[in-house]
């Protein structure tokens, strides 16, 4: 195969030519051949703007064909995509856009109406990305160009545009590719250069190891493609296997995401923990606490058959026809993992940072080590920074082909997260077993040092919080020396079992009575704060942890 990623593209448009590529949730469909011919128009809009190859081309929106089009277009043209997630506050995108120096903004509708063209001064060119329409440019013909492009676009393929005529920039694998402005767990935005080795990489891996995908096959996209882990497994991926990627283009609720598994049936699916967490939770927990279920799953037989019937629903309700479903962006929660072990369903988990777009461990369901993250993926390697990398402790380094050339005009923090001998810290602390698995234990940066010295992985007792009743997420902060719990209740769950709010805490007291019993004497739990709304997320859907540290550790 190819070993350049624009290689692997251009390829796969022209092999897949008459094949659907992208669907808009109920609209549109573009086959593989119009989106060439879209990429094509774009270039032609481009070049008469004054964009040059290099230039950073600002991306905003929902996920949406349009997206997807654009995204491969600034790519093939030869410029660098600054993708930006759809949910940033426009000061932001205006940052990001400024900092980025990017030269042109393509931007949805939702976007725009709250942004401002004069904060972004050295833009040369606006584009609304729900249509195309040029909506500013500093070259006036541009206007023209976009109001006659089909006839633009005849006069440079004057005999009909084949796939003989799709030929897209030739990159060299350490150009920079896409400038992707993280949102994170502990800190905020970096913009991290990703480089063209590092999108063929994580392209390559997935073609070499996940067999079971086919062109035809079915993906719907819910992850934010702003985000390296849906934009490469959701979408890279995708297109370079031929598959038929379905955009949800709006706010993925449980609702549409069920509705979306059942229409399209995809082939692989990829979600991030607190999606199957609360699908399990929610929808096959209770049925098994109910008593006579209880009952039933101590008889021998009964069980396996209550199990295997358990097991086909939840298959059916992600429409029944996928082989797999990766789980990454963080740990699944191990009541949830027990359970999905004992039913034999095909999920993994996978484990990946922004910094290195995004894989570094993975491996399939059927030999996937429950409680780690994969092992490490071709072209990379992986270190504990511990004298006992199995039974210790410490930060987890990576080196390889998907790491990033560093953080975009920071050098003191690309300085930062490597070692002198070239290791990327990742700023995750785990180990790394006999068998090459990494168990991932918690960020560096939120590990808390107890009274005598002992670690605290805050992680972990979260993961036991978060299975008591009505508890829909928490996080373990240290006040004043102390241990707290910051506790986000299932207000869905209080209110359908007729619990009185004013009786919440009472009842969340009682948990944590219960937690401490099973934590060590230096973890224990000295106090609760209730939170009336879900903790922020970044597209990940992690908390933003950092936002609700004390001030004493900021």
């Amino acid at each position: 195969m190819e070993n350049r990623f624009l290689g692997l593209i251009e390829t796969s448009i022209k092999n897949h030519w008459d094949l659907p590529a992208f669907s808009d949730y109920e609209g549109h469909t573009y086959h593989y051949k119009d989106v060439a011919r879209r990429i094509e128009k774009f270039h032609i809009i481009l070049e008469h703007a004054g964009i040059k190859k290099g230039d950073k081309v600002a991306l905003v929106g929902r996920n949406s064909s349009n997206w997807a089009i654009c995204f491969f277009g600034i790519l093939a043209y030869g410029a660098v995509a600054v993708p930006i997630l759809h949910d940033f506050k426009p000061d932001n995108i205006h940052h990001i856009v400024n900092h980025s120096e990017s030269k042109a903004v393509l931007a949805a509708n939702s976007n725009w109406e709250n942004m401002n063209d004069a904060k972004m001064p050295d833009v040369k060119l606006f584009m609304m990305l729900d249509n195309f329409s040029v909506i500013k440019s500093k070259n006036k013909e541009t206007f023209t160009v976009r109001e006659r492009i089909n006839e633009y676009f005849g006069k440079k393929y004057p005999r009909s545009f084949t796939s003989a005529d799709v030929k897209y920039h030739v990159e060299k694998p350490e150009e920079l590719a896409v400038l992707n402005y993280t949102s994170g767990t502990t800190s905020f935005s970096k913009g991290v250069m990703i480089p063209y080795r590092s999108l063929w990489s994580n392209t390559q891996y997935a073609y070499d190891n996940i067999p079971f995908i086919h062109a035809g096959d079915n993906f719907v996209c819910m992850l934010p493609m702003a985000h390296m882990y849906g934009l490469a497994f959701e979408i890279l991926n995708g297109i370079n296997k031929g598959c038929h990627i379905h955009f949800l283009t709006r706010t993925p609720s449980p609702r549409i995401i069920a509705e979306s598994f059942m229409n399209i049936k995809p082939t692989l699916i990829l979600a991030v923990p607190l999606i199957i967490e609360k699908i399990i939770k929610s929808k096959v927990f209770p049925e098994l606490e109910k008593p006579l279920t209880r009952f039933l799953l101590k008889v021998p037989f009964i069980e396996k058959k209550l199990l295997e019937i358990v097991a086909a629903k939840l298959t059916a309700s992600f429409g029944g026809n996928f082989k797999q479903i990766v789980i990454g962006g963080a740990g699944l929660n191990k009541d949830v993992e027990s359970f999905l072990r004992s039913i034999n369903f095909p999920y993994t988990v996978g484990y990946g940072m922004t910094e290195c777009g995004p894989l570094i461990a993975y491996e399939q369901w059927d030999t996937y080590k429950a409680g780690s993250c994969g092992r490490v993926v071709d072209r990379m390697e992986a270190k504990i920074d511990s004298e006992d990398p199995v039974n210790t402790v410490g930060e987890i380094l990576v080196r390889g082909t998907n790491v990033m050339l560093g953080y975009y005009k920071n050098p003191e923090a690309t300085k930062s997260c490597f070692t002198k001998d070239g290791w990327l810290r990742t700023g995750d602390l785990g180990t790394i077993d006999e068998d090459g698995f990494i168990f991932i234990k918690g960020r560096s940066k939120t590990m808390i040092l107890g009274p005598s010295g002992q670690n605290i992985y805050p992680e972990e007792i979260e993961q036991q919080l978060n299975n008591m009743a009505y508890v829909a997420e928490s996080l373990i902060v240290s006040q004043n020396g102390k241990l707290v719990a910051l506790i986000y209740p299932d207000w869905e769950q209080v209110d359908k079992q007729g619990i009185d709010h004013n009786k919440i805490e009472i009842l969340m007291q009682e948990n944590i009575k219960d937690l401490n019993e099973l934590l060590p004497g230096y973890s224990k739990i000295s106090g609760i704060k209730m939170y009336q709304e879900e903790f922020e997320k970044t597209p990940k859907r992690s908390i933003k942890r950092y936002l609700y540290q004390p001030a004493e550790n900021n």
